[in-house]
């Protein structure tokens, strides 16, 4: 049986009602944000289930705006985001059974699809990125990249890691078919440096690199 944490127990600090429905919406759109990377001048959100149904009373329309934005899980402007948020946002909402009863997609720039969860106490989950089966809990720092699947490619990046004495925690990788487009996520024990990153960049058929730093 796995044993509670005293943030199992107690709810983050926070703007808003609910755990799972509020400070939960804000992390998944700060982890969003960090997975993303670069500014944002259009997003949509699809809502699923209990986000769908109960989210606009507790926030969670307001929370993923924010998170987005870059606003902390206990931002008071988060209760006025409507009216000063500087892109274009847009909202929908669905049912799906298959899906988290708390389930968002995410679409920044109409170019990165992000799906996610609020899994309770204001913990969530990045289940999928353009497709890609991840899982990401911002509980770990993170590299991120997509990738032309090809031999070696596994033993290239975790060397770049390993040289600098950093440790892996877990690696996962993904691919839509052998050959094709990979994507591969690192979680470590510790922030990784930029230039890391920049030599994982210069690897050939790397398409897409970024660190993810941990949510507070």
């Amino acid at each position: 049986m796995k044993s509670k944490g005293l943030f199992d127990v107690i709810s983050p600090i926070m703007i808003g009602p609910s755990s799972s429905h509020t400070a939960g919406a804000i992390r998944l759109g700060l982890m969003a944000r960090r997975v993303y990377n670069g500014e944002i001048n259009k997003v949509s959100f699809t809502l699923y289930n209990s986000f769908s149904q109960t989210g606009k009373g507790h926030g969670t329309d307001k929370g993923l705006l924010a998170g987005v934005l870059g606003y902390p899980v206990d931002e008071t402007k988060t209760k006025n985001i409507f009216n000063i948020a500087n892109i274009d946002y847009s909202y929908s909402f669905a049912e799906d059974l298959s899906r988290h009863p708390n389930s968002v997609d995410i679409v920044i720039n109409e170019e990165m699809f992000i799906s996610g969860e609020s899994v309770g106490a204001g913990e969530i989950k990045i289940t999928s990125i353009n497709g890609f089966s991840v899982n990401l809990s911002g509980k770990y720092h993170t590299i991120l990249l997509m990738y032309k699947d090809k031999p070696g490619m596994i033993s290239e990046v975790s060397k770049l890691i390993q040289d600098k004495n950093i440790n892996i925690a877990s690696l996962h990788c993904d691919r839509n078919e052998k050959g094709g487009t990979a994507s591969m996520y690192i979680a470590l024990d510790v922030t990784a440096e930029n230039d890391i990153v920049e030599n994982i960049k210069r690897i050939d058929d790397v398409y897409f690199v970024t660190k993810i730093g941990k949510l507070d």
